[in-house]
């Protein structure tokens, strides 16, 4: 597929958002940017969530990273199902009962403002870092295949790519949001099941035939019970996949300011419920799709790409659907679902950087009314400017499969709202603010060492995912030590 009409496609979705934007951003208020009024009907948003979970590291690297970890990854998942379950009953009724816009308001009504400010910098960080990264997965198949061959620096590549997010986003914010991301889920999901559909047809086999086959059978492993040192054990794998998406979904202002546009509790509960049931069965379909390009890659002698001599899984699935003989139609059809898969996820963490900075770090609700636009303009112009050099970084820095660097630094970064908010709703002490944003770096600090040295201190143990746990716990505890007696 010639790289020119690759870049028509682009293009032209483009301007299908911008078709969009024009119609949700009509209204260019606050209350429209960072609430959408609180109009949205349930069902959309939980539709259009299912692209923002996923984003363009499930559309590219969870099928890549079947070859080492086969469907390892649905242990995980199913993990996420119970998370869902305790934000919907626990977490969305105190959101909504607080009539709040940023989820960090709920610390500083129950801690103070430094521990406000804290969430909300552990916020921000967690979330550059995290589109950032899948920026850069997109970005990086769009340099492969398409402006290295035009002799364009990657960093223009990158500029170029979140200039377009900007112009579609900064209106509208979160209403415009709302419905981009249906749309785009809507291609992502059906690029995923065409491309299995040819795939099965390029190898002669029905849906029946890859299931019972011997090839299939080498990937699809699910359960890993043997080892407990193992990174991919059952009980880790649930228990870390639990708490990420209790941290990445109910304690992430990205996830929940959706959410927060639901008319009320019940239906934002429906939507989170009812998406924890489809990534299930969404997840299990793209690591369908990863054991097929890996079975038609030996098939047919299909090389895995390499970057600077590193074998890259991730590029797989692009260099199959572009560079194969498997027809335009797969690679037109790939285009735009990794194109939707990336920027789904990408414009809502633009629009919630911008809304926790505005709100959490600026306090611009008390802000002159005449102001208020103008300070939420600048500051997504200088969301957009930090995302593009944190990319950019990428390039330079990042070696591993994405999806594993993404959860590793998850692991991390949202271990301190996870002791915070616990603390705060499982607890009636009171804190010693001043001191909540120590204890938050000293737990990162410590989680990063015992990982780091968790072979030689716990007898070849290798944390997994469950990391998340032991920072959280590190953090609920030093939060313990600072409390104030109750009253």
């Amino acid at each position: 597929m010639k790289p020119i009409y690759i870049l028509l496609l682009i293009a032209v979705y483009f301007c299908v958002l911008l078709l969009i934007a024009y119609f949700t951003g009509k209204n260019d208020t606050n209350e429209t940017f960072f609430k959408a009024n609180k109009k949205s009907p349930w069902y959309i948003v939980a539709f259009g969530m299912i692209g923002a979970s996923l984003s363009g590291v499930t559309f590219i690297s969870v099928p890549g990273w079947v070859q080492s970890s086969q469907f390892s990854y649905m242990q995980i998942v199913i993990g996420y199902l119970f998370g869902y379950l305790v934000i919907a009953y626990v977490l969305i009724p105190i959101y909504y009962k607080l009539k709040i816009t940023s989820i960090y308001e709920f610390l500083k009504q129950r801690f103070g403002p430094t521990s406000h400010k804290t969430g909300a910098y552990f916020f921000m960080i967690s979330r550059i870092l995290i589109a950032s990264f899948r920026l850069f997965l997109v970005t990086s198949v769009l340099q492969y295949f398409i402006f290295d061959l035009w002799n364009v620096p990657f960093e223009i590549t990158v500029i170029f790519s979140i200039i377009l997010i900007w112009v579609y986003t900064f209106k509208g914010g979160i209403k415009t949001i709302i419905w981009t991301d249906t749309f785009q889920t809507t291609f992502m999901l059906i690029a995923v099941f065409v491309a299995i559909f040819i795939i099965l047809n390029k190898l002669n086999w029905s849906v029946l035939d890859m299931f019972t086959s011997e090839e299939f059978n080498k990937y699809n492993r699910i359960l890993f019970f043997e080892d407990f040192n193992d990174k991919k054990h059952v009980v880790k794998s649930f228990l870390g996949g639990m708490f990420i998406a209790i941290a990445m979904t109910g304690l992430d202002q990205d996830m929940m300011q959706k959410n927060l546009t639901c008319k009320n509790t019940k239906e934002a509960q429906w939507n989170v419920i009812s998406l924890g049931f489809v990534l299930i069965i969404v997840n299990f379909i793209f690591l369908t799709l990863g054991a097929l390009l890996f079975i038609y890659a030996e098939k047919f002698g299909v090389s895995i790409p390499t970057i600077n001599g590193a074998i890259k899984t991730d590029l797989l699935f692009p260099e199959i659907a572009i560079n194969n003989d498997l027809g335009i139609p797969i690679g037109i059809i790939f285009i735009l679902g990794l194109i939707a898969a990336a920027y789904s996820s990408a414009d809502s963490a633009l629009t919630s950087l911008t809304t926790s900075y505005c709100i959490d770090i600026l306090d611009i609700e008390n802000k002159e009314k005449l102001h208020q636009k103008s300070i939420r303009k600048k500051v997504h112009v200088a969301i957009s400017i930090i995302l593009v050099l944190v990319v950019i970084s990428y390039k330079h820095i990042l070696t591993a499969n994405v999806i594993s660097s993404l959860l590793q630094v998850v692991s991390y970064t949202y271990g301190p709202l996870l002791g915070l908010f616990a603390f705060g709703i499982f607890t009636k002490y009171t804190i010693k603010d001043s001191y909540v944003w120590i204890i938050a770096i000293l737990s990162v600090i410590i989680s990063y060492i015992i990982n780091k040295f968790s072979i030689q201190i716990f007898n070849g143990y290798v944390f997994g995912y469950e990391l998340i746990i032991i920072n959280g716990i590190f953090t609920f505890i030093g939060l313990y030590l600072i409390r104030k007696p109750i009253k």
